[in-house]
């Protein structure tokens, strides 16, 4: 849970300074993500996170997740393929993180239709994470307004979550991200809308998986940073170098081996400079403006 207050006067300027801030803190930092997580993409999270200037930790056993998540700077708990061991280790590591105040990130694969794991996306929202992200589908459920959509697939615009996103932030204390064509980040007052990335992430496996790893990143890297302004860095910073490996790949293949690259030279500058951000209060983002 964040204590932050957002800026009764949201600066898209500060946005993007702080976004060349948090890629700062992050390199200097380099802090250890606690990543329970999709087995099918753990690799290309752990890559994400090193190429940015993070430290990976897969640890997924419950008689050891517990112990470790106090050690990490963040955790990412990721419902992708949700085994009876990660939903145990879950349930050891967010309350350990929360007394540590660790900060953890809930993604909420594919809730709503599936029972199991919509049940245990309830249960952790409760323990106070520090952000939660998801597409527009699942956040959606999660809040409790919908079925949630095709597997990892959604089924609805960011723009349809705006309401839900807002809401589920303010009950439950954190940030909310809706991941899309254009991302939407609030924590219940004030909404970021950005517009970087590239349409090869969809193209991928792990794309989303690996973005709550970096907003883990962000968070337990963020210092003095305003946890809203760490998530939104989190998303341009993802969505940038996702834009300079398009330039350079041929396809979805090779575009992965770009995006890292591009992640471990992208610049503070560029991602300040290359930001595409707009700045809502929310009763503005729940009508939907744009």
């Amino acid at each position: 849970m964040t204590d932050d207050v957002s800026p009764t006067q949201p600066n898209p300027e500060d946005v993007t300074q702080q976004t060349a801030a948090t890629l700062t803190a992050i390199r200097d930092r380099s802090p250890l993500v606690h990543s329970i997580t999709n087995y099918v993409t753990a690799n290309f999270i752990a890559n994400t996170l090193l190429a940015v200037g993070a430290a990976p930790a897969m640890i997924d056993v419950a008689e050891e997740a517990g112990v470790f998540a106090p050690v990490a700077s963040g955790l990412l708990v990721n419902l992708g393929t949700l085994s009876h061991q990660q939903r145990d280790a879950a349930r050891e590591a967010v309350p350990a993180a929360t007394a540590a105040e660790t900060p953890w990130v809930l993604d909420p694969v594919a809730i709503g239709a599936l029972p199991l794991r919509t049940e245990l996306a309830t249960e952790l929202v409760g323990h106070a994470p520090g952000a939660v992200r998801g597409n527009a589908s699942e956040i959606i459920a999660l809040a409790g307004a919908g079925a949630g959509g095709r597997g990892v697939d959604s089924s609805d615009e960011t723009t349809a979550a705006a309401p839900a996103a807002s809401t589920l932030a303010r009950n439950e204390g954190t940030i909310v991200a809706v991941s899309g064509a254009e991302d939407y980040i609030t924590d219940g007052r004030v909404a970021m809308r950005v517009g970087n990335g590239h349409h090869f992430l969809t193209r991928v496996t792990g794309g989303g998986c690996a973005l709550g790893a970096i907003v883990a990143a962000a968070l337990g890297s963020r210092g003095e940073i305003p946890a809203l302004h760490a998530v939104t860095a989190a998303h341009i910073i993802f969505g940038i170098a996702a834009e300079q490996a398009s330039g350079r790949a041929g396809g979805p293949g090779t575009f992965v081996a770009h995006f890292l690259d591009a992640l471990a030279s992208v610049s503070p500058e560029e991602v300040a400079s290359g930001a595409r951000v707009q700045v809502e209060t929310v009763h503005e983002a729940a009508r939907g403006r744009a």
